[in-house]
């Protein structure tokens, strides 16, 4: 099973040990196009602050993002799944799974990022502030610049299993599955049960305790119709979609 999640917008400080060494990262296929991306964006944030905060929409209050951006290459790095915050990443609790579950999660989980292109949680990363929806001067869009590479990289990453795509759809664009890939692809929506209607913040929360459950299960689901089985024995209450692979979590409470 391989679960694609997107990242949080605010990160966790980054760490106090060795800087990033970008031959570490999981999917060596994506080094070039992360390469690119690094240079640019490290290149932008040290040369011009002001429109460095306009290219990555950033408020006047999050001026320091941009002093983090630049100094990429030297700060801290410490592992994906302690840089990502917020509340799906509150709600999956890496850091209090059990060892066996944490293992599952290290080869399982895979984080979309504008910067990175995705990474595994066990992936060391500085913290960074450059969402998917970037479009850089020189690299332009940086859905469109991931595109080519992940088309490369991911289906070989997917294995033969299931594909559980949790991203949202900024990060989506980066790589659709095709072919067989997406015909053992499930999606999930988070709707409120008496309603019927999608629910927001819940929505994460749902998600990474999904997440959070399957790895404590040892669920290995092959298919989306083996996902509904598996989540239906952990006391989900789910329903199938209306196109193949979509499935609906229903709940009764909404924060």
């Amino acid at each position: 099973m391989l679960v694609l999640l997107p990242p949080s917008e605010g990160k966790a400080p980054s760490g106090s040990g060795a800087p990033l060494k970008p031959e570490s990262l999981s999917l060596p296929g994506l080094a070039e196009a992360r390469a690119a991306v690094l240079d640019e964006l490290v290149e932008l944030c040290v040369a011009d602050e002001e429109k460095a905060r306009e290219v990555l929409g950033l408020s006047e209050g999050l001026r320091g993002e941009v002093a983090k951006n630049a100094e990429l290459r030297t700060a801290g790095a410490r592992p994906a799944g302690e840089v990502y915050t917020g509340v799906l990443y509150d709600a999956l609790g890496l850091a209090t799974l059990d060892a066996a579950a944490r293992e599952r999660a290290g080869d399982a989980l895979l984080v979309f990022s504008g910067l990175w292109g995705a990474v595994k949680v066990t992936d060391r990363i500085p913290s960074y502030r450059c969402s998917m929806g970037v479009k850089l001067p020189g690299l332009g869009a940086l859905g469109a610049h991931w595109r080519g590479p992940m088309a490369s990289v991911l289906p070989e990453a997917a294995g033969d299993g299931l594909v559980l795509d949790l991203r949202s759809s900024a990060y989506a664009t980066a790589w659709r599955p095709k072919g067989e890939v997406a015909a053992r692809t499930a999606t999930v929506r988070v709707l409120h049960a008496p309603t019927r209607k999608v629910v927001s913040h819940f929505n994460k929360a749902t998600k990474g305790r999904i997440v959070r459950s399957l790895l404590e299960a040892g669920a290995e689901p092959g298919t989306p119709a083996e996902l509904v089985e598996a989540l239906r024995d952990l006391r989900y209450v789910v329903e199938e979609g209306g196109r193949a692979g979509a499935l609906d979590v229903l709940v009764d409470e909404v924060h």
